[in-house]
């Protein structure tokens, strides 16, 4: 049985009031399944879908999700169900869910599922418990079934991020892990000769000390390479105009 989702008090966020910002280059391009009729625009619209989800520059071809992609060209499936599919496949989970703590996913899904940033702390407690108790995939049914994505995105429109008034975009403040796992990473990564283990491998070295010999030069006998006999045999050139054989 799972825990109920724990109270929490909203705080005032700019996406929770009307806004009166004249529309600009910051101005959110929104992406909805019905003003896309052609095959480029649905492509459009699909590329938006992983842009908002994965906040990735580069979408890799293996990060890619074909059969979902294919469905919604069909028309099988609505945005919010792509929606889904992406933050619940197994790319999803090996970019962002296995290298964050359950209050640093929350974050991003937030910002990245619903368009927004977490109210307070106590919200991340509540929803981090969603996840320890429904898995990460029962926490995303429970974000994208909840009643405020369906009043700001409905069923055909990919999630943005709602408003923005000072801050930069999420996938720029957001990365997908944060400091500790890549400070992890780097521990993990020491080896020895790596610069974090130099003070221990210079101290393990053994040096062996060379014992000086003094040398004189009065003792040194230089041989005497000069010739005194004459070269014999007949004289050889390479100069065609010479009067001895040339070779």
């Amino acid at each position: 049985m799972s825990i109920p989702l724990l109270e929490y008090k909203p705080s005032s966020q700019n996406q929770r009031v009307p806004g009166y910002e004249v529309p600009n280059e910051d101005t959110p391009r929104i992406y909805r399944l019905e003003d896309s009729p052609t095959e480029s625009e649905i492509k459009e619209l699909i590329w938006a879908g992983y842009r908002q989800i994965f906040s990735e520059h580069e979408n890799l071809k293996f990060h890619r999700q074909k059969h979902l992609e294919s469905q919604l060209k069909n028309r099988t499936i609505n945005v919010r169900d792509f929606i889904r599919g992406l933050a619940k496949s197994e790319a999803f989970r090996r970019l962002v869910v296995e290298t964050n703590s359950n209050y640093r996913i929350v974050e991003i899904s937030l910002k990245r599922i619903l368009g927004r940033a977490s109210y307070n702390k106590n919200e991340e407690i509540a929803w981090s418990i969603v996840i320890a108790t429904k898995g990460f995939s029962g926490f995303v049914d429970d974000l994208v079934d909840s009643e405020e994505y369906q009043t700001n995105f409905g069923d055909n429109t990919i999630p943005y991020q709602r408003r923005r008034y000072k801050d930069r975009p999420f996938n720029l403040v957001t990365p997908r892990y944060g400091d500790y796992w890549r400070d992890k990473q780097e521990t993990e990564r020491y080896k020895w000769g790596d610069i974090n283990n130099f003070l221990d491998m210079a101290k393990s070295i053994d040096i062996k000390t060379v014992s000086y010999t003094p040398v004189s030069t009065a003792n040194i006998t230089i041989p005497d390479t000069t010739r005194n006999e004459k070269p014999q045999g007949i004289p050889v050139s390479i100069n065609p105009s010479a009067s001895f054989p040339v070779r």
